[in-house]
């Protein structure tokens, strides 16, 4: 049965892009925006059957760190897709920074509407940002057609078993990957829908809990530095910011709230 879907407000893509490229999310997440960071990402990694032979798309790349990290981990072509256009701009700086610009590279584009010609890759890996596509069966459907036959999607994202409290249906849960977390079923079932068959689903709860930990604590600390006037964010609700992070680690440790790695794979004709 085809999951209910909440719909992503369609300003959260332009919310998302905007917040990703911003020195604040890189202050609260680090280089890596996803719970697990490039452990969970190497995961994902041996999971596709990642080597030096396989042509890999990353969807949602960020600043481009994991794409970065399984080119030279797995020795493969990557090609990172982002939104947001500065975003883009420096991942390829430090792609070419790191002498990888002859197996990575990234552009901008948008997960609903892939640029690339149907069958261009071995592999696809989406992380934690899946549940924020307005059009979740289309974007499992521009997965299924860029890949090869044999080829392999890989998903990391936020899940969840309940509907979640009030306090994490704002605007700042949506584009922190919150608000439509689907169980993780439902995820299964976007990709069946995209026309690619299930083959694993493993669940990664204590990322996102050391996640959680870590973002509360560094909002703490950037709040401070604010009041201190080292350190300018404008335009950041730290209350809202705060109550967010504390509702949040609430709905993990009470199991509502969770990380997981869901894969499929594309049929043979």
């Amino acid at each position: 049965m085809k999951p209910v879907e909440i719909r992503t407000p369609p300003e959260v893509k332009q919310c998302c892009a905007k917040l990703y490229d911003s020195d604040f999310a890189k202050l609260l997440l680090g280089d890596s925006f996803h719970p697990g960071g490039l452990k969970l990402s190497e995961r994902l990694g041996y999971l596709l059957q990642l080597g030096p032979h396989s042509r890999l798309l990353d969807v949602a790349s960020g600043r481009g760190a994991s794409a970065m990290f399984l080119a030279e981990r797995f020795g493969c072509e990557v090609v990172g897709l982002d939104y947001g256009r500065q975003n883009v701009v420096r991942a390829n700086a430090e792609a070419a920074q790191r002498g990888l610009s002859a197996r990575v590279r990234f552009d901008q584009g948008d997960a609903e509407s892939i640029p690339f010609p149907d069958a261009s890759f071995d592999a696809v890996i989406c992380e934690c940002a899946f549940c924020t596509f307005p059009n979740k069966q289309r974007a499992a459907g521009e997965f299924a057609r860029v890949l090869k036959p044999g080829g392999r999607v890989g998903i990391s994202d936020l899940t969840r078993t309940v509907k979640l409290p009030k306090e994490l249906d704002g605007l700042f849960a949506w584009i922190s990957c919150i608000a439509d977390a689907q169980p993780i079923e439902s995820y299964v079932e976007w990709l069946r829908c995209g026309g690619l068959l299930s083959q694993l689903t493993e669940s990664h709860d204590d990322a996102l809990l050391a996640m959680m930990r870590q973002v509360q604590a560094k909002l703490l600390g950037a709040e401070i530095m604010r009041g201190l006037k080292k350190i300018d964010l404008p335009g950041i609700d730290f209350t809202t910011a705060r109550q967010m992070a504390k509702a949040a680690l609430i709905a993990v440790q009470q199991g509502q709230l969770g990380y997981a790695i869901v894969t499929g794979e594309k049929s043979h004709p």
